[in-house]
C-alpha cells in the first residue's frame, strides 16, 4: 500500500508540472538506476545493452548536496536495482529508498574498499567523515572493485546473461589496469618539489597516495563540500600554501568557487578547475570515466610540472 500511495503522489505532483511518469520498461531487461554518472557510466560498461540505465544526479550537479524530487521516487520505485557510490557519499539516499519502499533494491559500488580515514581524529562536524573518504572513484584500482561488485549484482539479478557480465567486466578492467599505468607515466614527469596540492575538499585523498602526490591541505578540511571552514582553517590553509610552495588551487567544477577564489587572490596562487564528482554532457570534455582520469590528470600535471 505505501508503494502504491507513493506512486500516486509522484504522478499527481509530476501531472501538475506538465510531466508524465513515464510506464515500466517493457523490454525484459534489468530497469537500473545509478545516482551518479560516473556510477551509471562502471555499470553499463558491465551491463553494456543488457539493461535500461537511468541517472538520479543530472550533470553537473554535486552528489553532496542533491536533493531528490518526486520524479526520482518514482524512478526508484521502477528501478530492479539501484546503484550508489555508498561510503556516505550520498546523503539523501537513505530517505530516498524508505519513500520509495525500495531499501532492497540499493547496491553500494564501493563496497569492500578501505576507506581513508580523516586525518583530523577529532573532526565530528561531518557526515561522510564518519565512515571514511566517500570518493572512492578517484582512483582506477578502487573502481576494479566497483566492477567485481556491479558484475556480482547483475549476474545474480540476470542469471541467464551472467557470462556476458563476466566478460564485459574483464575487458573494462584491463583498460582501468592500462589508465593506471598511464596516470604513473605522467605524475612521473612533475618534480618531486612541485607534488604539493591543494583543493576546494579533501576529495583526492585515493589518487594522491596511489600517484604519489602530496596533499598539502583543503579549503574545506572535510570530504563534503558542504561544510563551512573558520576564519583560522582559511588563515592556516593559506599559511600552508605560502610556506610549502604550493603552485596551484584545484577547484570542483560542480562546486561554488567562492572560497577557492578568496584563498587564490590572497596567495596569488594559480586557481585550476577540474572534473570531481561528476561526468560532463555526452558532447563534453569527460563523457567517460575514463576519459574522466585521463583529463584530471592532465590538469594536474599542467599546472605542476
Amino acid at each position: 500500500m505505501k508503494k502504491i500511495w507513493m506512486l500516486i503522489l509522484a504522478s499527481i505532483l509530476l501531472a501538475s508540472c506538465g510531466t508524465q511518469v513515464p510506464p515500466p520498461a517493457e523490454s525484459g531487461k534489468l530497469s537500473i538506476i545509478a545516482t551518479t554518472s560516473i556510477v551509471a557510466d562502471v555499470v553499463t560498461q558491465v551491463s553494456g545493452d543488457l539493461v535500461d540505465a537511468g541517472i538520479l544526479l543530472p550533470v553537473g550537479a554535486d552528489p553532496h548536496s542533491f536533493e531528490p524530487t518526486p520524479q526520482d521516487i518514482a524512478k526508484v520505485v521502477d528501478a530492479d536495482l539501484v546503484f550508489a557510490n555508498g561510503a556516505g557519499l550520498e546523503a539523501f539516499i537513505d530517505n530516498l529508498l524508505a519513500s520509495a519502499d525500495a531499501e532492497g533494491k540499493i547496491v553500494e559500488v564501493s563496497q569492500g574498499i578501505d576507506l581513508l580515514e580523516h586525518p583530523n581524529t577529532d573532526a565530528e562536524d561531518d557526515h561522510e567523515d564518519e565512515a571514511g573518504d566517500p570518493h572512492t572513484w578517484t582512483d582506477p584500482n578502487n573502481v576494479i572493485i566497483w566492477v567485481e561488485n556491479i558484475e556480482a549484482m547483475l549476474s545474480e539479478a540476470d542469471p541467464a546473461n551472467a557470462e556476458i557480465y563476466a566478460r564485459n567486466a574483464a575487458e573494462y578492467t584491463s583498460e582501468l589496469e592500462e589508465v593506471d599505468v598511464w596516470i604513473r607515466t605522467q605524475i612521473d614527469q612533475i618534480p618531486a618539489e612541485n607534488r604539493r596540492i591543494v583543493t576546494d575538499h579533501r576529495l583526492l585523498g585515493y589518487y594522491v597516495d596511489e600517484y604519489g602526490l602530496e596533499m598539502a591541505g583543503a579549503i574545506i578540511p572535510g570530504y563534503s563540500s558542504l561544510s563551512e571552514p573558520s576564519a583560522q582553517e582559511l588563515a592556516a590553509i593559506e599559511d600552508a600554501i605560502l610556506a610549502l610552495g604550493v603552485r596551484a588551487i584545484f577547484v570542483g567544477n560542480t562546486v561554488n568557487p567562492g572560497l577557492g577564489e578568496r584563498v587564490a587572490e590572497d596567495t596569488g596562487v594559480e586557481l585550476v578547475f577540474f572534473y570531481t564528482g561528476s561526468l560532463s554532457p555526452a558532447d563534453g570534455e569527460v563523457p567517460t570515466y575514463l576519459e574522466y582520469l585521463r583529463y584530471n590528470t592532465n590538469v594536474f600535471v599542467n599546472a605542476l610540472k
